[in-house]
């Protein structure tokens, strides 16, 4: 990367914060609250019947799997609201045009939406703290876990971004394919409780991998062999991110 490369590749990573940042109330306070709704709701209605899971309480069972939840949504929304924007609005061009190769195009719309994710996480989990806390387990977990869920869901919401080619399709996306895996990955109860088809069914779930390895961060207790799991979650990410490379390569849907 020559010194022209990595101007236009440090401002595009600018321009995809400062996009976030400028509405901040409803791209970070927004989502936290959110999360701690889901987290009041949850506590109040099953406080009484479920007093622990996997003797934990109930609350601090949920909290870190709201917390890294917020994460992969608002990773995924980022990147595939930024360049969905540009391609409906037409001035994606200025991007493809400046001196950048495929592979930064596809890290600078992904190191954008792991910003985004992980100043989302923060917020939320000032927000939990106040309600739940937590003590952390793992410090390098919890590192782990949070740039392999940001980078996942950015990569995601790249291609969809690319694939997309208007806002009803994105959000096809986002309402029966994410929403879906996020309420199926153990946010709000251990896995070990479902039937044995819904539990194959997580085993195969990225969400799953990322929140239950977020948990056991906080918790020292995991559903899952750790070690599945991140080779699973390293495997994945380095596929999405191929097919980011490939997609800006081709010019897929981008390219005029």
């Amino acid at each position: 990367m020559n010194r022209y490369n990595f101007l236009c590749f440090i401002t595009l990573i600018k321009k995809e914060v400062s996009r976030f940042l400028k509405v901040g109330i409803q791209t970070i306070i927004g989502p936290a609250i959110s999360s701690l709704l889901f987290l009041a709701v949850f506590s109040l209605a099953l406080g009484r019947s479920v007093d622990k899971i996997n003797g934990v309480d109930l609350a601090y069972f949920i909290a870190p799997g709201l917390i890294m939840m917020t994460m992969l949504q608002n990773s995924f929304a980022n990147s595939a609201s930024s360049i969905g924007q540009s391609k409906f609005q037409g001035n994606i061009i200025d991007i493809l045009m400046a001196p950048l190769n495929n592979i930064e195009l596809a890290l600078g719309y992904i190191i954008g939406s792991v910003c985004r994710g992980i100043i989302c996480g923060f917020v939320t989990t000032l927000g939990v703290l106040y309600f739940v806390p937590l003590q952390i387990y793992s410090y390098s977990a919890i590192a782990f876990y949070t740039l392999m869920g940001c980078i996942m869901m950015g990569s995601l919401g790249t291609i969809v971004g690319i694939w997309a080619d208007k806002w009803d399709q994105q959000q096809g996306i986002t309402n029966f394919i994410v929403l879906p895996l996020t309420f199926l990955s153990g946010t709000f109860y251990s896995i070990s409780r479902l039937p044995e088809f819904w539990q194959t069914v997580s085993s195969i779930n990225p969400f799953f991998y990322n929140i239950d390895g977020f948990r056991y961060a906080f918790t020292g207790i995991s559903d899952s062999s750790l070690l599945n799991g991140i080779v699973f979650l390293i495997t994945i990410n380095i596929i999405l991110i191929f097919c980011c490379y490939l997609m800006f390569r081709n010019g897929y849907k981008i390219k005029f």
